[in-house]
């Protein structure tokens, strides 16, 4: 297989290129990413003489780059991580969110088309999204499939719009999209402007860990790993022009995570610093992912305990790759 990988430098994507290369010998990689704030090629420089992977920096919307890349390595299947995703990011600058999350998607989607050609055999596009363009849930129910888009920040809507287009490109011209909604990802290589990488490299740095509002808003959280073996298997055995929601059967309060990352660090609670909370900021999110387990017979492995505390391991272990960026991410 040669894979097309977009973002390949960010959080999800970076382990995506570990976890195919280590567990699909036959395939070859091409890494296209930008290289902005949150994408880093540290995360995989040990990879670089590996000859069944190659890094391009470049753009999404650079239509003749895309041309070029498609045309030389005759791609099979391409994994569409590359986004603009932090939410309160876009509350301060919405217009780069619409530019790469919908405008990009739209000119990736294009030059998929016109260089498969009808020739569609075979051939898949993933368009990874979040759950969070279902907008906001009450302490009841869960997002499925068929919940209806009603996004609540310029991030959400952005992503939303993207999942539309992805969407027009299959009924419209046949192409083999399939889209995934995840719930909230955590794991090694995350950039600390994130809630967990943010409350463990404060933690380590004995300065405060700034909690939006009461702490009481609810995610549904998935390791990294589990959300890698999903899109593998969307990859193996989706079907095209469908959705799968990737939960992590994981739904936690901000508060008691943050409280779990201080007690794994043997940490104080009196870090602990609630904040003016989030605009437009969603209560509750949680998948329900029985689809997926149902017709691709996929379900998340990792217990949330288990996970955290590896990732919490990986961030004492690795503090050369999170300082630099560190001294440059936001502060709430």
């Amino acid at each position: 297989m040669n894979l097309l990988i977009t973002g390949g430098c960010g959080f999800i994507g970076s382990n995506f290129v570990r976890y195919m290369l280590s567990r699909r010998k036959g395939v070859r990689i091409v890494n296209l990413d930008k290289l902005t704030y949150a994408g880093n090629r540290a995360s995989l420089r040990d990879l670089e003489k590996n000859r069944r992977y190659t890094f391009v920096k470049g753009d999404i919307g650079r239509r003749v780059l895309l041309d070029k890349l498609f045309a030389e390595h005759k791609f099979d299947a391409v994994v569409h991580f590359a986004a603009e995703s932090h939410v309160d990011r876009s509350i301060s600058g919405p217009e780069v969110f619409v530019k790469t999350n919908v405008l990009g998607t739209q000119v990736l989607l294009e030059a998929a088309r016109e260089h498969w050609d009808r020739q569609t055999k075979g051939k898949r596009f993933v368009h990874v999204s979040t759950d969070e363009v279902y907008g906001t849930l009450g302490p009841e129910g869960y997002f499925t499939e068929t919940t209806p888009y009603a996004p609540n920040s310029p991030y959400s809507a952005s992503k939303a719009g993207s999942d539309f287009m992805a969407r027009a490109y299959f009924h419209t011209f046949g192409l083999p999209v399939i889209v995934t909604n995840c719930s909230n990802n955590y794991g090694p290589y995350q950039y600390p402007e994130k809630l967990i990488p943010l409350m463990i490299t404060n933690a380590l740095d004995n300065i405060p860990l700034p909690v939006y509002g009461d702490g009481m808003n609810v995610r549904d959280w998935l390791y990294v790993g589990d959300h890698c073996n999903a899109l593998d298997t969307v990859l193996k055995k989706g079907v095209p022009g469908e959705t799968y929601n990737i939960g992590g059967n994981n739904e936690r309060h901000n508060i008691d995570i943050v409280k779990l990352v201080l007690e794994i660090l043997n940490k104080s609670e009196g870090l602990i610093r609630f904040v003016k909370d989030r605009l437009g900021h969603d209560r509750r999110y949680a998948i329900d992912a029985s689809k997926i387990n149902r017709e691709l017979d996929w379900k998340p492995e990792t217990p949330f305990e288990d996970g955290l505390e590896d990732t919490v391991r990986w961030y004492v272990d690795n503090e050369s790759w999170w300082r630099r960026l560190k001294n440059r991410a936001p502060q709430r």
